[in-house]
């Protein structure tokens, strides 16, 4: 379980560093995955830096009970972008895609080590 939750937030970390600087900066690869600067765009960046903060603080302590609603919400984005952005062909929804299915890995395994803990 251990190495899933280690995976997961340095994928998160891996991904949203650059991410953030390339909207941040304004980059022509961002606009292309992104669109053009808007206030949701801004939006989505404080969102990504959340993530990407909280990513880290988890990294020091990996509690899996503070890790799995990070996770959680996270699934349920990214799965959902298909529908939200309309296309399978934007290169931000194929890795959003890719990622939700690692981070269910992840809570699967969470949820299997966690299970009787959390009838308490």
């Amino acid at each position: 379980m251990k190495k899933w939750i280690f995976v997961s937030l340095l994928v998160n970390i891996a991904v949203l560093i650059p991410v953030c600087l390339g909207l941040i900066t304004e980059a022509v690869w961002a606009e292309k995955g992104y669109g053009p600067i808007t206030p949701a765009r801004g939006i989505l960046l404080s969102i990504y830096i959340a993530i990407l903060l909280i990513s880290l603080l988890l990294l020091r302590n990996p509690d899996p009970k503070l890790v799995a609603p990070l996770l959680l919400v996270q699934v349920i984005y990214k799965f959902s972008t298909p529908l939200t952005v309309g296309t399978l062909q934007n290169p931000v929804v194929l890795s959003n895609l890719g990622i939700a299915v690692l981070h269910t890995i992840t809570l699967w395994t969470i949820w299997s080590s966690l299970k009787g803990q959390l009838v308490e």
